[in-house]
């Protein structure tokens, strides 16, 4: 059993990613009454959090690991917030029971995969989700997943390509040497390992399908969640799901039913005003955390809570080393592409690291290396006009 000091709220975090994370740094940031501030634990399987939308460029050679996935306890350090690396095994909800007034609640029970138990007033459900690779015929056999930073230490320092506009029918392994391919990578791999060929088809019009050779395939596409398999097995039902898995939701978001727990990020099923379902996004999954935090500061003080509207600020996408596009949606026809879209793109994620001194460390260090790369750069020209003069 995991001990809090019981005459405080106890706030358990399940997942630390950016819902989970941000949410956890949210709640300490806020004014709390002395005897209100609530004990804040979060739970993750891995000693790191990940900036998972620049793990590319941690192939690329761009970043170092420090900066894109700082130490959990590093991050933590100057506050007030409870680590624990662990896994979560079962989840027993007690929100949803009907209690009589002035009776005590808790909001349930969570079990973790070492044995520990932890008893929380409050909930947060912002497990993410887990890669699905079994999506078309032979990306279980020959696709590896791409979601997670052991993933990215695997197969770091490789030559990556993208093929955008096209969508994966099957991957197979090459029976022949003949087995041939309109465009091959150059991937060096081990003379023993076997090249895959991909079908591709067209996802947009004027384009023609593909036969691609290469010998990794990354798996990006699909993903499941792992609630399901959370829910305890006298009750496989207590919390509501949607036909994905995603934790149904109230706009407050607090599950239906639970009003002492919320879910957000991928675990969370919320809809826009259309009725369309939010995606599965790293910005999503930020502009949530804020509100989880206040809501539920408020509903520890007794106040109103908030509904959460989604806000679009644009994409951003990388295309390459040093090459990215940015669109912002509230500049219409704003795009910035290249060199320049990339600059954009790392100085707002350089603004979205989780704490002042994290995000003043990645300055820095981002600033320096453009610097260098940038002198680099001017003495090789000016080597190159002084050898041909």
């Amino acid at each position: 059993m995991l001990f809090f000091l019981f005459q405080r709220p106890r706030v358990c975090i399940l997942g630390g990613g950016f819902g989970g994370l941000y949410t956890a740094l949210r709640l300490e940031s806020l004014e709390w009454p002395s005897d209100r501030k609530p004990q804040v634990v979060l739970v993750d399987q891995s000693d790191r959090f990940v900036f998972k939308p620049m793990l590319y460029e941690l192939l690329s050679g761009e970043v170092d690991v420090w900066e894109i996935a700082p130490s959990f306890t590093e991050l933590l350090k100057s506050t007030s917030i409870q680590f624990v690396r662990d896994s979560v095994k079962l989840l027993r909800p007690s929100d949803h029971f009907r209690r009589e007034p002035g009776e005590s609640c808790t909001g349930g029970i969570v079990h973790l995969e070492s044995g520990t138990v932890i008893e929380y007033d409050w909930l947060v459900l912002a497990l993410g989700s887990e890669a699905k690779i079994d999506v078309v015929p032979g990306s279980a056999e020959y696709a590896l997943p791409f979601t997670t930073l052991e993933d990215a230490l695997v197969l770091e320092s490789r030559n990556i390509q993208l093929f955008l506009g096209y969508l994966v029918s099957c991957i197979r392994e090459a029976s022949t040497s003949n087995d041939s391919s309109s465009t091959v990578t150059d991937l060096e791999v081990d003379s023993d390992h076997k090249k895959l060929i991909l079908d591709l088809q067209p996802a947009e019009r004027g384009r023609q399908g593909q036969i691609l050779e290469a010998d990794f395939v990354l798996w990006t596409v699909g993903s499941t969640s792992q609630i399901p398999r959370l829910q305890p097995p006298d009750a496989p039902y207590v919390i509501p799901l949607n036909g994905r898995g995603q934790v149904e939701t109230e706009e407050t978001l607090q599950v239906k039913g639970h009003p002492r727990t919320f879910a957000i990020g991928d675990s969370a099923a919320l809809r826009d005003p259309s009725g369309k379902l939010l995606p599965a996004t790293a910005q999503v999954a930020f502009q949530q955390a804020d509100f989880a935090g206040w809501n539920l500061w408020a509903a520890i003080n007794d106040r109103p809570l908030l509904p959460f509207r989604f806000q679009n600020l644009g994409e951003m996408m990388t295309l390459g080393r040093n090459d990215a596009a940015i669109t912002a949606s509230f500049i219409e026809g704003l795009t910035l592409e290249g060199p320049l879209g990339h600059a954009a793109r790392k100085l707002v994620y350089c603004l979205r690291m989780p704490t002042d001194e994290h995000r003043v460390k990645v300055g820095i260090s981002w600033f320096t290396k453009t610097a260098i790369d940038s002198l680099a750069s001017v003495q090789n020209a000016v080597s190159d006009m002084l050898t041909s003069s």
